[in-house]
């Protein structure tokens, strides 16, 4: 069974390389598929196939952009139509299957549903344990959601009004992204055009690299020369500051190519673990992320959510390569799945605080640092659309619950139930997102609710410690490293972070992070 499983996620990989072309003879001349609103450094970046017509794929450096700056509403329901069907009829039958045999196999071994096989050894324990936590956010965060709705609402209504549109009063799920940039650039002056002119690719990494060194006690060397399988790919040694120890290697692996993983993740290639001899094999990670390549105008510049997905990312590489665990099974990130996500979304807070933005910035000509003002506005945006965004969240948890708690589930028809329900916004007709959802695949089958799960603890982690006593204090680095990057998954979670924290965790931060009112007594457990 798990070689057929592992066939299954080869097959479903397919869905990532599924594409459609805008047609233009000149950036302001758009055919077929308008452009308008796309920048021009955008526009210039694309490649042109032999037609001269500009290609899109639905990968990420092309799709998010498009969806959060065209204003053309047929473009962008064009768009998010084929990037929730691909390859919607192959997948569908495989997620059939693959949630019968998950069933199947459950049932064999001695449990009621898959949720409950999978969840035993996560912090959760139980579907219903997950089923109760998910239901009490989303009841905190409807409210919120409906607020948000109403303020895009009236940005779509003054939208449509100034390009001649007609006004219909309905969100719809090719708006979102669109309409949450506009939040950010109008309730909060943050333009995201600007920014992005801050982050070049290299200070970005620059930066990045010398905030981790200096946090956890560590020193990264580029390997000049190493073999690595393409030339964009650099390798890094990394050692322990202060005994001068290797404890690994990784590689950084940034921009797009034909072929290659779409999304951002890091791998884990060699677990660090002791051999049969007694000594220590090296941890050995690789960080693949799909960054927009320099273009002969430009290099390669971030948006400012990207700069947060590259120092989460690279949070996991530091938990592969710190992870000091005496066996293979528990190196790294071997730890309970509704964790995994916490040590580096804990990270995450360090590209919403002043001193570190001001060290991974500057701007890609002048060479002159974020304007204060640019700076206050993008922290201050930090809540925009955190209601929407999280209730999304809650829908992907819910889907994920569902297919692996009940029977029969069709799972577009639960996606678009829970949409409606909980997001208050439809999912387009005809498309099929679980099919293209890639997690329910790739090893967080009924474990989605795991990213909202971990970052109660990440944020309590984070304001217990860090911002209490200093978010670039190397003795709370060194705590952090220790208590919960060292261990790997040789001890439980929970007993991670009590060691690291000095008492049980609580949610007052992870509530207050969500824009919420807490209404707890001081010391209230989390209630998870």
């Amino acid at each position: 069974m798990p070689l057929y499983y592992s066939n299954i996620y080869t097959c479903w990989g397919l869905s990532n390389y599924h594409s459609l072309k805008m047609s233009c003879t000149e950036p302001n001349q758009i055919f077929l598929l308008p452009t308008g609103g796309l920048p021009e450094d955008f526009l210039s970046s694309l490649e042109k196939d032999e037609e001269g017509k500009l290609k899109v794929t639905l990968k990420y450096p092309h799709y998010f952009p498009t969806m959060k700056k065209c204003h053309v509403p047929e473009t962008r329901q064009k768009l998010e139509a084929a990037f929730n069907s691909r390859c919607k009829e192959e997948n569908s039958c495989i997620l059939k299957e693959l949630v019968e045999l998950r069933a199947r196999k459950s049932s064999i071994l001695g449990f009621s549903t898959h949720a409950d096989f999978v969840l035993e050894m996560n912090m959760a324990k139980s579907g219903k344990k997950v089923a109760v936590f998910l239901e009490d956010l989303a009841r905190k965060l409807k409210p919120l959601g409906e607020e948000e709705r109403a303020v895009i609402l009236k940005l779509k209504e003054k939208e449509c009004e100034k390009r001649g549109m007609p006004f219909d009063v309905q969100i719809y799920a090719s708006d979102t992204r669109y309409y949450m940039t506009q939040v950010e650039e109008t309730q909060y002056a943050v333009d995201q055009n600007l920014l992005k002119e801050y982050f070049p690719m290299e200070v970005v990494t620059h930066g990045l690299l010398d905030i981790y060194q200096e946090l956890l006690g560590l020193t990264f060397h580029l390997e000049e020369g190493a073999p690595v399988w393409h030339e964009d790919v650099t390798l890094y040694s990394v050692k322990d500051r202060a005994s001068g120890n290797v404890i690994g290697q990784f590689y950084l692996d940034l921009f797009p190519r034909e072929g290659k993983y779409g999304h951002a993740a890091c791998f884990g290639l060699q677990p660090g673990c002791l051999i049969p001899d007694g000594t220590r094999q090296i941890a050995v990670a690789a960080m693949v992320a799909n960054f927009s390549k320099p273009t002969a105008e430009a290099p390669s510049l971030l948006q400012h959510d990207e700069v947060e997905t590259y120092f989460h990312e690279f949070g996991h590489v530091m938990h592969q390569l710190c992870a000091q665990a005496e066996f293979a099974m528990f190196s790294g990130t071997h730890v309970e799945r509704d964790f995994v996500e916490a040590p580096s979304q804990m990270l995450e807070n360090w590209v919403w605080e002043k001193e570190p933005l001001q060290r991974m910035s500057k701007h890609y000509k002048t060479g002159s640092p974020i304007p204060e003002e640019l700076l206050d506005k993008l922290m201050k945006s930090r809540l925009a659309n955190t209601g929407l965004f999280n209730l999304r969240q809650i829908v992907l948890a819910k889907v994920d619950q569902a297919l692996h708690t009940k029977t029969g589930v069709d799972p577009a028809e639960e996606y678009a139930h829970l949409c409606q329900e909980i997001l208050g916004v439809a999912a387009s007709s005809g498309t099929n997102m679980p099919a293209t959802f890639g997690h329910l695949a790739g090893g967080y089958d009924a474990q989605y609710y795991g990213y909202l799960w971990s970052e109660v603890f990440s944020m309590d982690m984070f304001y217990a410690r860090f911002k209490q006593e200093g978010i670039m204090n190397p003795k709370v680095g060194l705590d952090y490293r220790n208590c919960i990057l060292k261990p790997g998954g040789s001890m439980d979670a929970a007993d991670m972070l009590k060691n690291f924290l000095g008492r049980e965790p609580k949610q007052e931060a992870f509530l207050l992070s969500k824009g919420l009112t807490v209404e707890l007594e001081a010391g209230t457990p989390c209630a998870c």
